[in-house]
């Protein structure tokens, strides 16, 4: 009895803090989240639109993180297996780290401090993420070529829906 009734806790639990999957699957940001500030690694404070804009004409994946989070560190092995497999396209991380130092620990730490970099000074519930409906770390999104979403919603570098957007991609790209 004991042991069913821990079964049932553990479910009960689970589901109270699993990862929503939004009802929406956008397809364009807002004006408001394009606006949205976040900071460089160098402190300069940029908007989305202004990221956005670096990757125009190319795909980019987005990696939303934390240095606190664990699921999002056991998923940077993978990310970083994606791009080596997809080497013509950009990669950017978006953290959610609660300081500047923390947040620059956690890209020394994790070897990422070479990659491209961007923070949320203003926290988790900002323009840019209430838009995307993000209530998780990790999550991934792939941007096509124009700018627009292509890939909402992905958890982990290994989903395959993450590589087949990115195919589908290079494909419309190549039929042009």
């Amino acid at each position: 009895m004991k042991k069913l009734i821990q079964f049932f806790l553990l479910l009960f639990f689970t589901g109270i803090y699993a990862q929503k999957v939004p009802v929406i699957n956008k397809k364009e940001f807002s004006k408001d989240a394009l606006s949205q500030k976040i900071s460089s690694l160098q402190g300069k404070k940029i908007s989305i639109s202004e990221v956005l804009k670096k990757h125009e004409g190319r795909i980019l994946i987005i990696d939303f993180w934390a240095s606190w989070c664990q699921d999002c560190i056991r998923a940077l092995p993978a990310t970083k297996e994606l791009k080596e497999a997809n080497s013509e396209i950009d990669f950017i991380y978006f953290s959610l780290d609660r300081s500047y130092e923390q947040w620059k620990r956690g890209l020394e730490k994790y070897q990422i401090n070479e990659q491209e970099n961007y923070w949320f000074d203003e926290g988790w519930k900002n323009n840019f993420n209430n838009y995307i409906d993000l209530n998780w770390v990790p999550r991934f999104m792939v941007i096509d070529q124009t700018g627009k979403i292509a890939r909402y919603y992905s958890i982990h570098p290994n989903d395959p829906e993450i590589q087949k957007t990115i195919d589908q991609l290079k494909n419309n790209l190549t039929k042009r």
